[in-house]
Protein backbone atom coordinates (compact mmCIF):
# COMPACT_ATOMS: atom_id res chain seq x y z
CA UNK A 1 0.00 0.00 0.00
CA UNK A 2 2.75 2.44 0.97
CA UNK A 3 4.80 1.73 -2.70
CA UNK A 4 1.32 2.31 -4.45
CA UNK A 5 0.90 6.02 -2.31
CA UNK A 6 4.47 6.84 -3.59
CA UNK A 7 3.43 6.24 -7.12
CA UNK A 8 0.79 8.29 -7.12
CA UNK A 9 2.07 11.21 -5.28
CA UNK A 10 5.23 10.83 -7.82
CA UNK A 11 2.13 11.09 -10.65
CA UNK A 12 1.52 14.28 -8.98
CA UNK A 13 2.72 17.58 -10.63
CA UNK A 14 0.15 20.25 -9.65
CA UNK A 15 1.00 23.99 -8.70
CA UNK A 16 -1.08 26.13 -7.14
CA UNK A 17 -0.62 30.13 -7.00
CA UNK A 18 -2.29 32.80 -4.91
CA UNK A 19 -2.51 36.65 -5.30
CA UNK A 20 -3.55 38.82 -2.81
CA UNK A 21 -4.58 42.30 -2.24
CA UNK A 22 -7.05 44.05 -0.24
CA UNK A 23 -9.37 44.39 -2.89
CA UNK A 24 -8.95 41.03 -3.94
CA UNK A 25 -8.08 37.12 -4.47
CA UNK A 26 -7.18 35.06 -7.24
CA UNK A 27 -6.00 31.85 -7.93
CA UNK A 28 -4.28 29.77 -10.58
CA UNK A 29 -3.85 25.92 -10.52
CA UNK A 30 -1.37 24.27 -13.24
CA UNK A 31 -0.58 21.17 -14.15
CA UNK A 32 2.14 20.49 -15.23
CA UNK A 33 2.16 17.28 -16.79
CA UNK A 34 -0.08 18.89 -19.71
CA UNK A 35 1.09 21.71 -19.46
CA UNK A 36 -2.64 22.97 -18.80
CA UNK A 37 -4.04 26.23 -16.41
CA UNK A 38 -6.70 23.63 -15.37
CA UNK A 39 -8.14 26.37 -13.00
CA UNK A 40 -8.42 30.37 -12.79
CA UNK A 41 -10.38 32.30 -10.70
CA UNK A 42 -10.28 35.99 -9.45
CA UNK A 43 -12.54 37.72 -6.49
CA UNK A 44 -12.99 41.23 -6.85
CA UNK A 45 -14.20 42.59 -2.90
CA UNK A 46 -16.78 45.33 -2.59
CA UNK A 47 -14.58 47.55 -0.71
CA UNK A 48 -11.12 47.20 0.55
CA UNK A 49 -10.51 45.00 3.63
CA UNK A 50 -8.16 44.67 6.41
CA UNK A 51 -5.94 41.80 6.30
CA UNK A 52 -7.70 40.15 9.04
CA UNK A 53 -11.00 39.69 6.52
CA UNK A 54 -9.24 38.83 3.60
CA UNK A 55 -7.88 36.04 5.00
CA UNK A 56 -11.50 35.39 6.21
CA UNK A 57 -11.99 34.97 2.53
CA UNK A 58 -9.56 33.08 1.57
CA UNK A 59 -10.55 30.55 4.25
CA UNK A 60 -13.95 30.81 3.10
CA UNK A 61 -12.97 29.93 -0.53
CA UNK A 62 -10.04 27.13 0.18
CA UNK A 63 -13.26 25.46 2.01
CA UNK A 64 -15.81 25.99 -0.49
CA UNK A 65 -13.98 25.43 -3.65
CA UNK A 66 -13.08 21.68 -4.44
CA UNK A 67 -10.56 22.29 -6.87
CA UNK A 68 -8.57 23.89 -3.53
CA UNK A 69 -8.66 20.66 -1.82
CA UNK A 70 -6.67 18.80 -3.32
CA UNK A 71 -2.99 17.95 -2.95
CA UNK A 72 -0.11 20.45 -3.93
CA UNK A 73 3.22 19.75 -5.33
CA UNK A 74 4.15 23.59 -5.31
CA UNK A 75 2.23 26.54 -3.60
CA UNK A 76 3.45 30.47 -4.30
CA UNK A 77 1.72 33.51 -2.85
CA UNK A 78 2.11 36.70 -4.23
CA UNK A 79 1.62 39.73 -1.84
CA UNK A 80 0.01 42.97 -4.22
CA UNK A 81 0.34 46.01 -1.92
CA UNK A 82 2.28 49.31 -2.41
CA UNK A 83 4.41 48.55 0.65
CA UNK A 84 7.75 47.48 -1.48
CA UNK A 85 10.56 49.90 -2.56
CA UNK A 86 13.48 48.72 -5.03
CA UNK A 87 17.05 49.26 -3.50
CA UNK A 88 20.59 48.17 -5.89
CA UNK A 89 22.33 45.15 -4.94
CA UNK A 90 25.36 46.92 -4.11
CA UNK A 91 23.93 48.84 -2.23
CA UNK A 92 21.58 46.84 0.40
CA UNK A 93 22.00 45.66 4.24
CA UNK A 94 20.00 43.41 5.50
CA UNK A 95 20.26 44.96 8.64
CA UNK A 96 18.28 48.10 7.40
CA UNK A 97 14.86 46.70 6.06
CA UNK A 98 12.55 49.19 7.67
CA UNK A 99 14.79 52.03 6.99
CA UNK A 100 14.64 51.65 3.22
CA UNK A 101 10.91 51.41 3.27
CA UNK A 102 9.84 54.03 5.71
CA UNK A 103 10.49 56.81 3.36
CA UNK A 104 7.97 56.11 0.60
CA UNK A 105 5.51 53.84 2.54
CA UNK A 106 3.84 54.18 5.51
CA UNK A 107 4.93 51.15 8.10
CA UNK A 108 3.99 50.25 11.33
CA UNK A 109 6.94 49.40 14.14
CA UNK A 110 5.60 45.55 14.38
CA UNK A 111 5.30 44.95 10.75
CA UNK A 112 7.15 41.96 9.09
CA UNK A 113 9.53 43.03 6.40
CA UNK A 114 11.43 40.79 4.11
CA UNK A 115 13.12 40.92 0.57
CA UNK A 116 12.99 39.46 -2.66
CA UNK A 117 16.64 38.88 -5.00
CA UNK A 118 16.04 40.42 -8.71
CA UNK A 119 19.10 39.00 -10.22
CA UNK A 120 17.99 40.49 -13.87
CA UNK A 121 18.88 44.33 -12.49
CA UNK A 122 20.73 43.39 -9.83
CA UNK A 123 18.17 44.44 -7.67
CA UNK A 124 16.66 43.47 -4.22
CA UNK A 125 12.63 44.36 -3.65
CA UNK A 126 12.27 44.93 0.13
CA UNK A 127 8.46 44.53 1.15
CA UNK A 128 5.94 43.72 3.65
CA UNK A 129 4.23 40.89 2.83
CA UNK A 130 0.87 39.72 4.35
CA UNK A 131 2.08 37.61 7.27
CA UNK A 132 -1.19 36.25 8.58
CA UNK A 133 -1.70 34.73 4.91
CA UNK A 134 1.89 33.50 5.01
CA UNK A 135 1.50 32.32 8.63
CA UNK A 136 -2.14 30.34 7.42
CA UNK A 137 -0.95 28.96 4.08
CA UNK A 138 2.25 27.35 6.06
CA UNK A 139 -0.16 25.61 8.75
CA UNK A 140 -1.93 24.33 5.21
CA UNK A 141 0.96 23.28 2.91
CA UNK A 142 3.88 23.75 4.64
CA UNK A 143 6.87 25.27 2.83
CA UNK A 144 5.74 28.04 -0.12
CA UNK A 145 7.28 30.37 -1.84
CA UNK A 146 6.17 33.86 -1.98
CA UNK A 147 7.34 36.87 -3.62
CA UNK A 148 6.21 40.82 -4.21
CA UNK A 149 3.70 41.16 -7.01
CA UNK A 150 6.17 43.90 -8.42
CA UNK A 151 8.79 41.42 -8.47
CA UNK A 152 7.20 39.40 -10.75
CA UNK A 153 6.27 42.31 -13.28
CA UNK A 154 9.57 43.47 -13.15
CA UNK A 155 11.35 39.75 -13.61
CA UNK A 156 8.83 38.83 -16.64
CA UNK A 157 8.97 42.72 -18.52
CA UNK A 158 12.94 42.63 -18.36
CA UNK A 159 12.94 39.14 -20.09
CA UNK A 160 10.30 40.35 -22.78
CA UNK A 161 12.41 43.45 -23.33
CA UNK A 162 15.90 41.91 -23.29
CA UNK A 163 16.60 43.73 -27.01
CA UNK A 164 14.53 47.29 -26.20
CA UNK A 165 16.64 50.45 -27.10
CA UNK A 166 13.79 53.23 -26.60
CA UNK A 167 11.65 53.72 -23.59
CA UNK A 168 8.57 51.70 -23.02
CA UNK A 169 5.89 52.36 -19.88
CA UNK A 170 3.73 49.41 -18.95
CA UNK A 171 0.81 50.11 -16.39
CA UNK A 172 -0.80 46.69 -14.84
CA UNK A 173 -4.17 47.94 -13.66
CA UNK A 174 -6.51 46.27 -10.93
CA UNK A 175 -9.56 47.40 -9.45
CA UNK A 176 -8.24 50.28 -7.25
CA UNK A 177 -4.37 50.51 -8.27
CA UNK A 178 -1.88 49.82 -11.07
CA UNK A 179 1.53 49.65 -11.10
CA UNK A 180 3.97 51.17 -13.60
CA UNK A 181 7.16 50.20 -14.80
CA UNK A 182 8.91 52.56 -17.44
CA UNK A 183 11.87 50.12 -19.19
CA UNK A 184 14.59 52.12 -21.48
CA UNK A 185 17.03 50.42 -23.25
CA UNK A 186 16.49 46.78 -21.77
CA UNK A 187 16.57 48.44 -17.94
CA UNK A 188 14.24 49.28 -15.53
CA UNK A 189 13.76 53.61 -15.01
CA UNK A 190 11.22 53.34 -12.62
CA UNK A 191 8.65 51.32 -10.74
CA UNK A 192 6.08 52.57 -8.74
CA UNK A 193 2.72 51.89 -7.64
CA UNK A 194 -1.04 54.27 -7.38
CA UNK A 195 -4.21 53.68 -6.25
CA UNK A 196 -6.52 55.48 -8.40
CA UNK A 197 -10.53 56.06 -7.56
CA UNK A 198 -11.55 57.66 -10.75
CA UNK A 199 -10.00 57.68 -14.45
CA UNK A 200 -8.87 61.33 -13.91
CA UNK A 201 -6.98 59.78 -10.98
CA UNK A 202 -5.31 57.56 -13.42
CA UNK A 203 -4.54 59.05 -16.17
CA UNK A 204 -2.96 61.78 -13.72
CA UNK A 205 -0.50 59.49 -12.20
CA UNK A 206 0.92 58.13 -15.80
CA UNK A 207 1.08 61.41 -17.19
CA UNK A 208 3.21 63.07 -13.75
CA UNK A 209 5.62 59.64 -14.23
CA UNK A 210 6.10 60.66 -17.89
CA UNK A 211 6.80 64.25 -16.90
CA UNK A 212 9.02 63.28 -13.75
CA UNK A 213 11.53 61.11 -16.10
CA UNK A 214 11.40 63.52 -19.42
CA UNK A 215 9.68 61.42 -21.81
CA UNK A 216 7.18 62.24 -24.62
CA UNK A 217 2.77 61.13 -24.90
CA UNK A 218 3.48 61.62 -28.39
CA UNK A 219 6.38 59.23 -29.43
CA UNK A 220 6.39 56.63 -26.00
CA UNK A 221 4.33 53.07 -26.15
CA UNK A 222 2.33 52.23 -23.40
CA UNK A 223 1.16 48.50 -22.77
CA UNK A 224 -1.56 47.76 -20.54
CA UNK A 225 -1.83 44.56 -18.44
CA UNK A 226 -4.21 43.13 -16.13
CA UNK A 227 -7.58 43.72 -15.81
CA UNK A 228 -8.50 46.35 -18.90
CA UNK A 229 -9.95 46.38 -22.61
CA UNK A 230 -10.24 48.81 -25.23
CA UNK A 231 -13.68 49.88 -24.26
CA UNK A 232 -12.77 50.68 -20.41
CA UNK A 233 -13.19 54.31 -19.08
CA UNK A 234 -9.36 54.27 -18.73
CA UNK A 235 -8.08 52.99 -21.78
CA UNK A 236 -10.22 55.36 -23.63
CA UNK A 237 -9.05 58.69 -21.34
CA UNK A 238 -5.37 57.22 -21.78
CA UNK A 239 -5.33 57.16 -25.50
CA UNK A 240 -6.78 60.92 -25.33
CA UNK A 241 -3.07 61.84 -23.97
CA UNK A 242 -1.40 59.13 -25.10
CA UNK A 243 -0.64 58.85 -28.51
CA UNK A 244 0.45 54.64 -28.91
CA UNK A 245 -1.32 52.89 -26.75
CA UNK A 246 -1.44 49.14 -26.68
CA UNK A 247 -3.02 45.85 -24.99
CA UNK A 248 -0.02 43.71 -23.97
CA UNK A 249 0.44 39.65 -24.14
CA UNK A 250 1.44 37.47 -21.37
CA UNK A 251 2.85 35.01 -24.52
CA UNK A 252 2.71 32.03 -22.22
CA UNK A 253 2.55 28.36 -23.65
CA UNK A 254 0.31 27.28 -21.28
CA UNK A 255 -2.64 25.71 -22.60
CA UNK A 256 -6.50 25.80 -20.56
CA UNK A 257 -9.43 24.12 -19.73
CA UNK A 258 -12.57 25.97 -21.36
CA UNK A 259 -13.57 27.68 -18.16
CA UNK A 260 -10.11 28.65 -16.45
CA UNK A 261 -9.27 30.69 -20.33
CA UNK A 262 -8.45 34.32 -19.16
CA UNK A 263 -10.88 36.84 -20.93
CA UNK A 264 -7.88 38.31 -23.06
CA UNK A 265 -4.00 38.15 -23.54
CA UNK A 266 -3.68 40.46 -20.85
CA UNK A 267 -5.66 39.67 -18.03
CA UNK A 268 -4.32 37.75 -15.25
CA UNK A 269 -0.96 39.00 -16.21
CA UNK A 270 1.03 38.83 -12.58
CA UNK A 271 -0.96 35.16 -11.62
CA UNK A 272 0.33 33.21 -14.78
CA UNK A 273 3.33 34.37 -15.42
CA UNK A 274 4.28 33.34 -11.33
CA UNK A 275 4.90 29.93 -12.77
Amino acid sequence: MAQTNKSNKNLLNTELSIQISLSGLSFCVLDKNVNTISYLKTIEFDKQLIPLEVLDQLKHYFSTEEVLQQPFTEVKVIHDNNLSTLVPKSLFDENYLADYLKFNSKILRTDFITYDSISINDSINVYVPYININNFIFEKFGDFTFKHVSTVLIEEILKTEKNLETAKAYVNVSKDHFEILIVKNSKLLLYNSFAYQTKEDFIYYILFTLEQLELDPETISLIFLGEIDTDDELYIITYKYIRLVFLGNREDNFKYNTDAQPASNQYNYAIIKSF
